[in-house]
């Protein structure tokens, strides 16, 4: 077993879950280049800890917790929206595409990723907050004046009323 340095950016997979070793550290959210798409700014950091394991059925798998807050942009008012991020998973590691495929499909099952000798983190980070935004983010109490007014006049309002004249 090597001595890994305390921060690695690319990690080889299997080595890393037989070795039981752990990473832990925090990341810039200008470095996830797919994430900026949804942010509204990509100013701050999350913090993240990798720790490699066998699962219940003795497969090595990679345990990756996430943790920050995003800056989303509601999709009412159009404002940034602080979004926490507390994502904990279990990533079942997979010699091959085609042994992932292999496995029947089950919503109940954990993730399974293809791992190789260079895994690079960011990656994996990157996914993990990627899926956990979710599909149309709203503040729970907008401040769209937007939305209330177009709650108050429907655009078939006109057409009712040419409906009931006939």
């Amino acid at each position: 077993m090597s001595h890994q340095p305390a921060h690695q950016p690319v990690i080889d997979g299997f080595e890393f879950a037989s070795a039981g070793a752990t990473q832990q550290g925090v990341w810039p959210l200008s470095d996830f280049p797919r994430l900026r798409d949804v942010l509204a700014t990509d100013a701050g950091e999350v913090t993240y800890e990798i720790t490699g394991l066998r699962d219940e059925r003795e497969r090595p798998s990679l345990r990756l917790k996430v943790s920050g807050t995003l800056a989303l942009r509601c999709q009412r008012c159009l404002e940034p929206m602080p979004f926490s991020v507390q994502t904990d998973e279990i990533l079942v590691l997979a010699a091959t595409l085609a042994e992932i495929h292999a496995e029947p499909a089950s919503t109940n099952a954990p993730d399974r990723v293809v791992a190789g000798r260079e895994m690079a983190l960011r990656e994996l980070i990157e996914d993990e907050l990627i899926l956990a935004v979710p599909y149309a983010p709203r503040h729970e109490r907008c401040i769209a004046v937007v939305a209330d007014d177009m709650k108050k006049t429907s655009p078939f309002a006109g057409l009712r009323g040419l409906m009931r004249k006939h």
